[in-house]
């Protein structure tokens, strides 16, 4: 997620910092990602341009949760994006892979937790830029809650999931249990994360992690 490609590799090395964050938060959850106990009963909190639900903002009842279906695209309408989802697993740092930078407009999934619209909280990961364009979450921080984010699935349904809260963490102060950690027990979340704030060249990762929180409130068949 680094806006650095400037020698083979260098990408992935510069991208370390930033994704820490992911890498501390599967140790601390494990597999309490995938929607076991312990979660958050309150909205996010954040320590920089936090956005959270602004008052006023009617939010619907939550949909039941769905059967397991691996996800294939997801569709953020209020910023334009429709981008194909790929299964990732963990890099040799322990972290979550993101996408290859080749195909920066991809956004990969933590196949290894729980699978959109089922209960818990999935992860969905990607760039916000590369070396010289913007990258499929460059405008993940615009979006605000009652927007609707869609995830097509393996099985032909549509989970459509509505956006709750919007944080931005920095690295610092970035609170692993309330971003994987399911808001309310027994819902299925949705969690949208990329990288925030600005790009520290001395350490050549970025400040903050934007976080995106939602949950299910329909499916189309």
């Amino acid at each position: 997620m680094s806006a650095d490609e400037r020698a083979p590799g260098s990408g992935r090395f510069l991208t370390g910092v930033a994704w820490a964050v992911l890498l501390l938060g599967l140790w601390l959850w494990g597999h309490e990602v995938t929607g076991g106990p312990g979660g958050s009963s309150a909205p996010t909190t954040g320590d920089a341009a936090a956005v959270g639900r602004p008052l006023g903002v009617p939010l619907p009842p939550a949909h039941r949760p769905l059967e397991p279906a691996r996800p294939s695209r997801v569709d953020i309408p209020s910023i334009g994006v429709t981008a194909p989802v790929v299964p990732r697993g963990l890099d040799a740092a322990g972290a979550i892979d993101p996408p290859p930078y080749a195909t920066p407009r991809t956004v990969g999934w933590y196949g290894g937790g729980t699978q959109p619209g089922a209960r818990g909280a999935s992860l969905l990961v990607g760039h916000v830029d590369t070396e010289t364009r913007p990258a499929v979450f460059y405008g993940l921080s615009a979006t605000r809650p009652g927007e609707k984010i869609r995830v097509t699935r393996a099985d032909g349904s549509v989970a459509e999931f509505t956006i709750d809260d919007v944080q931005v963490f920095g690295r610092e102060r970035f609170d692993a249990r309330k971003v994987y950690g399911p808001h309310r027990e027994g819902r299925a979340e949705l969690r949208l994360i990329t990288c925030g704030g600005t790009f520290d060249r001395a350490t050549g990762s970025y400040t903050a992690n934007v976080v995106v929180s939602a949950y299910l409130t329909g499916v189309r068949r």
